[in-house]
């Protein structure tokens, strides 16, 4: 069961100006936008979240310290949860909301009835994030967590008729206000609300599991919660994108193969370059396809029986690495990991650009992944591909921090 408690947050002071000092994921964030984000202010999160310099660990640590004494950053007497809403607007221009709340949970073991994860993850980033984990002695970004149910929600709502703690608009348009809820008898009904709830990890595995090795070396009880942000999977204003899949060098037989496998396994459908992006149907996997030598698009339908036992057989992203990317192309788990001849794009748009600008050979594009296949897959105990969803949007860093010791 998920065990969760208010936190003696961390947070920016309320005199600074969160759009100037919030960014995205570390994850999502290469070098032209850390430092345009520093030019927005030197205290923006980045500068913690996403070190630099010869000791970058120790520089985030002492980074940390210094505007907690400076005022930056001030550290909240009293618990409280924190409600996060986030307006966004769809790619088809459907403007939604999201609500979640900041929450520590205990850290525990993946398994039934507790905390499940649905994607592999790579061993560097895990190292990464334990090493910034170990020298600030906090929890610098949440991870994104999943429950089942409405009464947790429910009990925070009358909260957001109340002026918000904080607002910031992000670069996708994205409006994100924050409201401390410190009130016990909320706290509790909360609490109650998720006692026997399990709890799927929707974004932030890594930083799970170093929350899991960091509480085994600290030993302390405040390393043994972790900060996450809640949502529940009734929420009307959840929303999962693909991740599509790059690939480059795998040289003329390879590609060979491949023409081969398409012709022979797959229904091929010739379309336009705005049909690219499957409709989320169900049915066998289906990607869209281009490549950079004929720049002419594709939908690719799987006519074999599932490539995979049990629900991952019928996850695209799953299909497609067994089949295609590991199968045909020879991509590695270390080639994956390590974006060695591969690499994601975000959407149909950076795909087609990476491929007809020759800097990619092919492009395979997938299907949003819905939730409830998410589900499924974490239930049966196996794990999806890395990146196999794109929950939208991202929960940004730096909104609240959640201290260690």
């Amino acid at each position: 069961m998920a065990e969760i408690r208010p936190l003696h947050a961390v947070h920016y002071a309320p005199d600074v100006d969160l759009d100037a000092v919030v960014a995205p994921p570390y994850d999502v964030i290469d070098a032209d936008q850390r430092a345009a984000l520093l030019e927005r202010s030197p205290h923006n999160v980045v500068e913690i979240d996403l070190p630099q310099g010869d000791d970058p660990y120790e520089q985030a640590a002492t980074t940390f310290r210094q505007w907690q004494a400076d005022g930056v950053l001030v550290h909240d007497d009293e618990p409280a949860l924190w409600i996060l809403t986030q307006d966004y607007t769809t790619p088809d221009g459907e403007r939604k909301t999201r609500s979640g709340f900041f929450a520590a949970v205990k850290v525990e073991d993946y398994g039934p009835g507790r905390i499940r994860p649905h994607e592999r993850t790579h061993p560097g980033q895990k190292e990464d994030r334990l090493r910034l984990q170990r020298a600030t002695q906090a929890n610098l970004s949440p991870i994104f967590s999943l429950y089942s149910g409405t009464a947790a929600w429910d009990a925070l709502k009358p909260a957001t008729e109340q002026e918000p703690f904080g607002t910031t608009v992000d670069a996708d348009g994205t409006t994100n206000r924050l409201w401390r809820v410190g009130d016990p008898s909320t706290i509790e009904r909360v609490q109650n609300a998720l006692k026997d709830a399990e709890l799927l990890i929707a974004d932030g595995h890594h930083r799970y599991e170093t929350a899991r090795v960091y509480a085994q070396e600290a030993g302390t009880e405040a390393a043994g919660y972790v900060l996450m942000c809640l949502v529940s999977l009734e929420d009307p204003g959840l929303t999962v994108f693909p991740t599509h899949r790059l690939v480059k060098g795998r040289g003329q037989e390879r590609y060979e193969a491949l023409s081969h496998v398409l012709k022979e396994q797959f229904a091929i459908k010739q379309i336009t370059e705005d049909e690219l992006s499957p409709k989320p149907i169900e049915g066998p996997p289906v990607f869209g396809y281009l490549g950079s030598h004929f720049k002419q698009p594709f939908e690719l339908t799987y006519l074999g029986e599932p490539p995979l036992p049990g629900p991952l057989g019928q996850l695209d992203a799953a299909a497609l690495e067994h089949v295609l990317l590991k199968g045909v192309l020879g991509l590695s788990d270390d080639d994956i990991s390590h974006h060695n001849g591969f690499d994601y794009a975000r959407d149909r748009r950076q795909a087609v650009d990476r491929v007809t600008s020759g800097e990619f050979d092919v492009a395979f594009l997938l299907r949003p992944t819905p939730v409830s296949q998410v589900q499924e897959i974490a239930a049966s105990g196996e794990s999806m591909p890395p990146k196999s969803t794109y929950f939208f949007p991202k929960v940004p860093t730096g909104m609240i921090f959640n201290p260690l010791t």
